[in-house]
């Protein structure tokens, strides 16, 4: 499940993580915020991994195209999580992502707002 985080600068979007990750969360939640963070010029996302329990099958194919219809307008994406092999996989593949992705602990979660924002 994706839910919207409330309280963030206008700038900035976020989401935190609960449970396993599907097309619709995508497609319903992610999808939606993106277009209009794009439509106003610029996309800067903080995404909340407390724990990680999976993705189906539809939201792997929903993340490999939500980066790509809007490349150009990704500016930052902070990815906030203490689960060890998020912020690898993020440090490993994040220079393949659009516009720039930095990773934060969970105690830095308001650090990461802020970077996001900057």
């Amino acid at each position: 499940m994706l839910k919207a985080m409330s309280g963030l600068p206008s700038t900035v979007i976020g989401f935190e993580v609960a449970g396993k990750l599907e097309a619709a969360d995508y497609r319903d939640v992610l999808l939606p915020a993106l277009e209009k963070a794009a439509g106003a010029g610029e996309v800067r996302v903080v995404i909340v991994i407390p724990a990680f329990e999976g993705l189906s099958g539809g939201a792997v194919l929903q993340d490999l195209k939500m980066g790509v219809e809007h490349w150009r307008a990704w500016k930052r994406i902070a990815v906030v999580s203490d689960v060890e092999w998020v912020s690898h996989a993020t440090a490993w593949f994040g220079w393949m992502s659009p516009g720039e992705v930095k990773t934060f602990s969970v105690a830095e979660r308001a650090d990461a707002i802020t970077w996001a924002a900057g």
